[in-house]
């Protein structure tokens, strides 16, 4: 893939991020880690970081910003399932692709709910508090869940399908130039 082109679906991943973000939604059903996914599998190392970092903060800069520290847990948790796309890069199938999705839900449930306990007054410091906090969150990894996996089987569905479309095409028209030239025309 071309640099240039890699530049322009990453420009259309971060206009997806920021409207998935920006548009009504359910709680946690967003594009964003998908679109990580995805930069880490086709693009490589450096759009998987940089991809979903810019959709973050450009929808930040419209919802508006939080607490450092549960920014910081939230940009990581999508800075490292960029990071796995790449390690999926060199296994690339259905089942790692979606066991991708799902690891990386259970990365970012984990890893900004943990911020929520750590950095938060709403729960006790304690095992306890831990464990609420965790608990009264899994309405919100529900939703992670369905919209990662919906939006992960929505963009690398949609890449293959066109990719595969354009070898169709480009087998369509060697074998009509192979044509044309036996048959002299």
């Amino acid at each position: 893939m071309s640099g240039k082109t890699k530049i322009i679906i990453g420009l259309a991943l971060i206009a997806v991020g920021v409207a998935g973000r920006l548009g009504p939604h359910p709680w946690n059903f967003t594009p964003l880690a998908a679109i990580a996914l995805f930069a880490g599998v086709y693009l490589g190392g450096r759009y998987a970081l940089l991809v979903p970092a810019i959709a973050m903060l450009t929808g930040d800069l419209f919802l508006g910003f939080y607490e450092w520290p549960l920014m910081l847990a939230v940009y990581s948790s999508y800075l490292l399932i960029g990071a796995l796309g790449t390690v999926i890069r060199k296994h690339k199938n259905a089942q790692t692709v979606m066991a991708g999705s799902l690891v990386g839900a259970v990365l970012f449930f984990l890893v900004t709910n943990w911020a929520v306990w750590q950095f938060s007054p709403w729960y006790a410091k304690t095992w306890d508090g831990l464990v609420y906090c965790y608990t009264l969150a899994l309405p919100f990894f529900r939703n992670t869940v369905l919209g990662d996996v919906f939006y992960t089987a929505t963009l690398f569905g949609a890449y293959e399908a066109v990719v595969y479309s354009l070898k169709i095409a480009d087998r369509k028209k060697a074998a009509v130039e192979v044509c044309r030239a036996v048959s002299g025309k």
